[in-house]
């Protein structure tokens, strides 16, 4: 059992303290912005006391996606790559939209 203590320690040493650098602090910054997407959604709904969507959303969704895409071609991770690549097309599209009509919806019934 305290081999394997050891050895999560150890793992978390290296993950959070050895391997820290610019590259991780820009991916906390981008994971934080992704994540006040959600946190705003939330808020508005809330509020609203139905779904709904911000433009906030939009906004914090290309931020973050785009931090996080550019942390993922760092990474070069495939997976991660395509996923906020692809993301942010749809992001990017829905914004547009929102500008295109002038007007925010709500998501939802």
């Amino acid at each position: 059992m305290t081999g394997m203590l050891e050895s999560l320690v150890a793992y978390l040493h290296d993950v959070f303290v050895i391997k820290f650098d610019a590259w991780v602090v820009l991916g906390f910054i981008a994971q934080a912005l992704f994540t006040m997407r959600f946190i705003v959604q939330w808020i508005a709904s809330e509020r609203a006391r139905k779904s709904v969507m911000p433009v906030a959303f939009w906004f914090f969704s290309i931020g973050g996606g785009s931090l996080l895409l550019i942390y993922a071609l760092y990474r070069k991770d495939p997976v991660f790559i395509a996923g906020q690549a692809l993301g942010l097309i749809v992001y990017i599209r829905n914004l547009y939209f929102i500008i295109l009509t002038g007007r925010q919806s709500s998501a939802g019934p």
